[in-house]
């Protein structure tokens, strides 16, 4: 088992959450990626939230649209840190998907990023930090990956 579990609601997420994968690349941390329903498959997703679990995963990203109800539920299965996508619907542009993921009752945490791409990006990210806190190449790379971004803003020259 990988030590991040990525569950999207639906395939139709794997647009957004393709900018986490592709993070987690770029730090060479494999996740497994599954598609399983809050509503649909609610059954096997607990039954996949509690193996993974016990096969290793530190760490869940969910990524749900709408009701968005994926992150709840995983968090409600499992005392392992679970992080939300909320994904951008057409209808209210993601409001409801960002609702739903970071009203969360006491007794059930659930961090929520940001609506859409952005937002994936930031779980990768955050997962990794978590990681970073018991494993040093992790954080080293992390570190590295601040100043890179800081490198890139400081060499904007502006002419006015």
């Amino acid at each position: 088992m990988k030590k991040i579990a990525i569950i999207m609601g639906s395939q139709s997420d794997l647009d957004t959450v393709q900018a986490a994968i592709d993070i987690l690349k770029e730090f060479k941390v494999e996740a497994e990626v599954k598609v399983l329903s809050a509503h649909r498959t609610p059954k096997e997703l607990a039954a996949y939230v509690e193996s993974s679990t016990k096969k290793g995963a530190k760490v869940f990203i969910a990524a749900a649209g709408g009701a968005a109800a994926l992150a709840g539920v995983i968090a409600a299965h499992t005392t392992l840190p679970v992080i939300g996508i909320p994904i951008e619907t057409s209808s209210l542009k993601g409001m409801d998907s960002l609702l739903s993921t970071v009203q969360m009752p006491a007794g059930i945490p659930v961090a929520s990023m940001a609506i859409g791409k952005a937002g994936a990006k930031n779980a990768a990210l955050f997962a990794l930090e978590i990681l970073g806190v018991s494993d040093k190449k992790i954080s080293s790379q992390l570190l590295k990956h601040k100043k890179s971004m800081a490198d890139k803003i400081k060499k904007i020259k502006i002419k006015a």
